[in-house]
């Protein structure tokens, strides 16, 4: 099985012979494609959907490795008892979405040894929820597939919350710009783009209101120019 280039960089993330979870598991292609080398032994394939869920138990037979799994109808990490795994991925999900799911079950996710958690949309929204409730950013990765980066965030439950001396680094987040991800400068770059399309798009108008959106992405931008290597 080849995995896309965003599936794979997540399947890397998981920790060898680590019991997994993945949320949202759609076709279940991580998990089966994790059991298939023998990185892990077990995997729990778990999704809201009944459609998806099918499609994953189809794979899993196709791959010979119903011994292996369990998989489970439901939302989120609901369907998960506490300390049943020991990583937990939530990916293709909006990042408002993924911070309600931890949410709705604390005794979990405060129990993992890594969350693995690969946001589509809201990404500043998850970052500032991770930090803002005890939880550690332990990695970023991104990732370019079709044109588009994505940002995948590796977290774990410290019961600390952490500050960030600038509301920038929840858009950018701190461990990218440690890494020196190779992808960074790309990824400001369109941050910058959409900014400069705000700016734009406001010229000729007049208004508090104009003002005020004016100056939040002319901050944005001089501050996201910064940041770059």
């Amino acid at each position: 099985m080849k995995l896309t280039d965003r599936l794979l960089t997540i399947a890397n993330l998981v920790t060898k012979g680590k019991r997994v979870a993945d949320i949202g598991t759609d076709h279940g292609y991580i998990p089966v494609y994790l059991l298939n080398k023998g990185h892990v032994d077990f995997a729990i394939l778990a999704d809201v959907n009944k459609g998806p869920l099918e499609n994953a138990r189809n794979e899993v037979r196709h791959n010979n490795l119903t011994d292996k799994v369990n998989l489970r109808l439901g939302s989120g990490i609901e369907v998960l008892n506490e300390n049943e795994v020991d990583e937990v991925i939530i990916a293709g999900m909006g990042g408002i979405l993924i911070s309600e799911l931890l949410e709705a079950k604390k005794s979990v996710a405060h129990n993992l040894d890594k969350l693995i958690l690969q946001p589509m949309q809201a990404q500043d929204e998850l970052r500032k929820y991770l930090l803002n409730n005890g939880y550690e950013i332990l990695d970023e990765v991104l990732v370019k597939e079709d044109f588009r980066i994505y940002e995948i965030i590796v977290a774990k439950y410290i019961s600390k919350n952490t500050s960030v001396e600038d509301e920038i680094y929840y858009e950018v987040g701190k461990k990218l710009i440690e890494n020196k991800d190779p992808l960074l400068n790309e990824f400001i770059d369109k941050k910058i783009f959409m900014y400069n399309s705000i700016l734009k798009k406001l010229e000729g108008k007049i208004g508090e209101e104009i003002d005020k959106k004016i100056k939040i992405s002319t901050d944005k931008i001089s501050k996201l120019e910064k940041l770059k290597n």
